[in-house]
């Protein structure tokens, strides 16, 4: 069906792997799913599957404020330093709390997106998935929510826009919540695109209604229980067909893996080899339309054994292994 999808771009180098112990240091609580643990069982099942030593690990700078205010507002950045504790928490909502370590975390997270741009475009590695948190996909343009404080993809896309000059990039979304930050910094600007699958109605109760002015926000809520052939199926009839007709210049994909079956955070059916079928399409895609540039940033996924091997499944595929 797809013969399009055939040409691709032959990528050379490893895939960066992009963290900093920082981003450990952030801490909501005992009991919160949003824990450090995520990123050491995403390391300890790449080390398990021999994938480690195939890619290339990165330190995550600290973004910059510049970087910050192309999607946020200064005075949202000044609050979230004048809201950090040095003891303590900080509660911005009942899900969402900083800790001494958030901000420094918060900065390490937006910054490896950079990072990560800035390698993929000028050639440095093939593409890169950034292992960060806290998350970033729910953080409005002036709104912490939904365990997230910056929105790291958003920033990532906007230094793309900005240094490097695309006209088209794309913004894929496949965790078990709608996007709702991404969507509300973008929804007026025509450069990007924005295609999505999560559960509704859920968190956080957006998605359903049209996006504004942009016709390029395409939202396909699927309901609670829903499975592989569910998803598949829009990956093939919605998301493939508006990728190919926008042939973006660049894309990024929010990759949360809370979609997946033994993840008590949704009720959607999903498995890694679900995540790794979307990654061989969405690397295909960048392939014959972005000279292989595509960045991949952690979103949720908070069962453990399942983000790991989830994570681990999609890895595999952007290192062509």
């Amino acid at each position: 069906m797809f013969s399009w999808l055939k040409n691709r771009w032959h990528r050379t180098g490893l895939t960066a792997y992009i963290t900093h112990k920082d981003c450990l240091g952030h801490n909501m609580g005992v009991g919160h799913p949003e824990c450090p643990e995520r990123l050491i069982a995403i390391r300890d099942q790449l080390m398990a599957s021999q994938l480690f030593d195939s890619l290339q690990e990165v330190e995550a700078p600290q973004v910059t404020m510049q970087q910050l205010t192309r999607v946020h507002p200064p005075r949202y950045v000044e609050y979230l330093e004048a809201c950090a504790p040095h003891v303590g928490t900080f509660r911005i909502d009942p899900d969402t709390a900083m800790s001494p370590g958030t901000l420094a975390a918060a900065q390490r997270a937006a910054g490896a997106v950079v990072k990560a741009v800035e390698l993929v475009c000028e050639d440095k590695a093939p593409n890169a998935f950034c292992a960060i948190r806290p998350p970033g996909h729910h953080a409005e343009s002036a709104k912490s929510m939904g365990f997230c404080f910056f929105n790291n993809i958003a920033v990532g896309v906007a230094h793309a826009l900005s240094v490097y000059k695309y006209e088209r990039v794309a913004v894929i979304d496949f965790d078990v919540h709608h996007g709702n930050g991404t969507e509300e910094i973008f929804k007026d600007d025509p450069r990007v695109m924005m295609v999505s699958t999560f559960q509704h109605p859920f968190f956080p109760y957006s998605g359903d209604t049209p996006a504004g002015s942009n016709p390029n926000l395409h939202n396909v809520p699927l309901k609670a229980g829903s499975g592989s052939r569910d998803f598949r199926e829009v990956v093939e009839t919605v998301w493939l067909p508006l990728l190919h007709d926008f042939q973006p210049q660049m894309l990024f994909i929010s990759a949360g893996f809370d979609a997946h079956r033994e993840d008590d955070m949704g009720s959607m059916g999903l498995t890694e080899a679900d995540f790794e079928w979307v990654t061989r399409h969405l690397v295909q895609v960048a392939d014959l339309y972005c000279q292989g540039r595509l960045v991949s940033v952690l979103e949720g996924g908070y069962d453990l054994s399942a983000l790991g091997r989830s994570a681990a499944a999609h890895i595999r595929v952007l290192s062509d292994l």
